[in-house]
């Protein structure tokens, strides 16, 4: 499948129009239902094939940190195109058993890309950012499928992480 042709099977399977409140807060007109494609089996593995020259070299990203919820299946066929290890980023770490944040293998002095389904105001990927440096990662670079284009790029970019995003809304747009 061509990129145009996937932007269009993407709008097609998930934006949504209504009233939606985002988790930034802000209210929109539209809404873009990640879980829509990632419960596709055919749509996720096409955007995981176009996602994964988007990643830095692995030098750079021996790691991919899939974000909860949406970026772990991301993460996993990410991880089944690239052959590099994934790890599962909870919202907060587990109060028992290993309390960990990041489940999988260890992060500590590893260098992580963040996977992220759709960035707003990148609010979530800036906390995950932290949390995770301080726990010894590197983290540099976030990729997401769906950059709405207010002002997560931006956010992320003054934590030091550079956001890849398959496409902007702005590409998505009627």
């Amino acid at each position: 499948m061509e990129r145009a042709q996937l932007a269009r099977a993407l709008v097609k399977a998930a934006r949504l129009k209504g009233r939606f409140r985002l988790r930034s807060g802000a209210v929109s007109d539209t809404y873009f239902d990640k879980y829509r494609f990632e419960s596709d089996p055919a749509l996720l593995a096409e955007v995981a094939r176009h996602l994964a020259p988007l990643l830095p070299p692995p030098a750079e990203a021996e790691l991919l940190a899939g974000l909860e919820l949406g970026g772990v299946p991301l993460a996993v066929l990410l991880s089944q195109h690239t052959g590099r290890p994934a790890v599962f980023v909870r919202k907060r770490a587990k109060p028992y058993g290993t309390a960990r944040l990041a489940e999988g293998c260890e992060i500590e002095a590893r260098r992580l890309c963040m996977i992220e389904d759709v960035v707003t105001s990148g609010g979530q990927a800036v906390l995950s950012a932290q949390e995770l440096r301080q726990r010894g990662a590197r983290v540099a670079c976030a990729l997401c499928v769906v950059d709405r284009e207010a002002g997560g790029a931006e956010a992320l970019r003054a934590e030091g992480v550079e956001l890849r995003a398959l496409f902007r809304a702005s590409e998505l747009a009627e």
